[in-house]
């Protein structure tokens, strides 16, 4: 059962430590175009972070937003005031492959297109099928 419910993982994940209701601040000289791998993942570093990179099995702790191509904010920790914690083997391809192309400390904004993350199926009431989902991600802890 590779994927997992993203949202269900993360919230299920959520520490006790009060956190900012919104992103920290980017790097000014950060890119304002995206990157994108061979598996269609698109990406841009927006703060470096000086911390190391998680592996495919990491276990993280991130603060992140989570939006539709419409806009639609579908999750976010930022409005929990609550970073969360979990195991990168445990989410979307998406997440496991772009969050281990930032630093501890980084943040990075994420464009995943619906095979790296809930395809065909979507998420009742939350993520439409077919659904392109981009994430804002602050990588707080690896471990």
């Amino acid at each position: 059962m590779r994927v997992l419910l993203l949202l269900l993982t993360l919230t299920a994940g959520c520490s006790q430590n009060l956190r900012s209701s919104a992103p920290g601040p980017e790097d000014p000289d950060a890119p304002k175009e995206f990157t994108t791998t061979d598996s269609g993942l698109k990406y841009r570093i927006l703060r470096r972070g000086s911390g190391d990179k998680p592996g495919p099995q990491s276990f993280v702790t991130v603060d992140y937003a989570g939006w539709l191509d419409d806009g639609t904010e579908f999750d976010s920790s930022y409005n929990r005031r609550e970073a969360t914690s979990f195991n990168l083997d445990g989410v979307v391809p998406g997440w496991t492959e772009g969050l281990q192309l930032v630093s501890e400390g980084g943040m990075i904004e994420l464009e995943i297109p619906p095979e790296l993350g809930y395809g065909q199926m979507g998420m009742p009431g939350a993520i439409p099928p077919n659904a392109t989902l981009h994430f804002k991600v602050e990588l707080q802890d690896v471990r």
